[in-house]
């Protein structure tokens, strides 16, 4: 046995991804999502451990709370299994209609995880000059278009308070209170436009924390992408860069 599935089986209010989701993890690596997070890499660590072990069948059941470190405040029930599940696939994303600008709009993104590359493969090289942070080189992929700069980084909230004013944002880090920190560094700092990845849940917590802080959190949009194309990393990178071209060049789309 050299894989496991993880499948999300049921869920309860606010959740990152729906029922039916799977994973598939094995020694090396893993395709597809959950939803990411702790979560994702909490159930990680059980598939593995299952996997040296020879165990072929486990369910749990997971408040997405504090004790993960996450504020959606659903919850899911993951199944184990050895039998196959169907995946996210990662589908190219045509512009053929984009009109591109005569400069690059800066583009910061604040995470390499599956949303994160989602939409590097989805925005036009030449609609945006990407720079991409996280925590440590490992987090990135191998492979990295000549458009985007990657940049490592122990205090990745740190960066955000020195980042360009003009440059857009996109927040999906691999914890809840990195996110937090970044949006009032880059709110304390301003830039063009502030995107961060939740549920509604998680960002009326956010906004509540900010506003004690002093924070205005009115520019910053969340959630982000369009829910009607769905939950996947390459469904929310398709709105989300979408809706960034159309806000920032207003004829970008024909």
């Amino acid at each position: 046995m050299t894989a496991l599935w993880v499948e999300i089986t049921a869920t309860r209010g606010s959740v990152p991804r729906d029922t039916g989701t799977a994973m598939q993890v094995t020694a090396q690596g893993i395709s597809g999502t959950i939803g990411g997070g702790t979560l994702e890499h909490q159930a990680i660590a059980t598939a593995r451990k299952m996997l040296g072990k020879g165990q072929t069948r486990h369910s749990e059941t997971l408040p997405l709370g504090p004790n993960l470190g996450q504020c959606c405040g659903g919850v899911v029930t993951l199944q184990y299994t050895d039998e196959p599940r169907q995946t996210d696939q990662i589908l190219p994303v045509a512009w053929p209609s984009v009109a591109m600008p005569d400069e690059p709009q800066k583009l910061w993104l604040w995470g390499a995880g599956h949303v994160g590359r989602a939409v590097v493969r989805a925005a036009p090289p030449r609609a945006f000059d990407i720079q991409w942070v996280d925590s440590g080189a490992g987090r990135f992929p191998r492979q990295i278009p000549q458009h985007v700069t990657p940049l490592p980084t122990s205090d990745m909230p740190r960066l955000a308070a020195h980042a360009p004013q003009d440059a857009h944002h996109l927040i999906f880090t691999y914890a809840h209170d990195i996110d937090l920190a970044l949006c009032a560094a880059l709110l304390k700092r301003g830039a063009a436009s502030i995107g961060l990845i939740g549920s509604a849940t998680k960002w009326a917590r956010f906004r509540k924390r900010l506003i004690a802080t002093g924070l205005d959190p009115a520019p910053v949009t969340c959630p982000i992408g369009d829910k009607a194309l769905g939950k996947s990393p390459d469904q929310i990178a398709k709105g989300v860069i979408k809706a960034l071209l159309v806000s920032t060049q207003p004829k970008a789309l024909t």
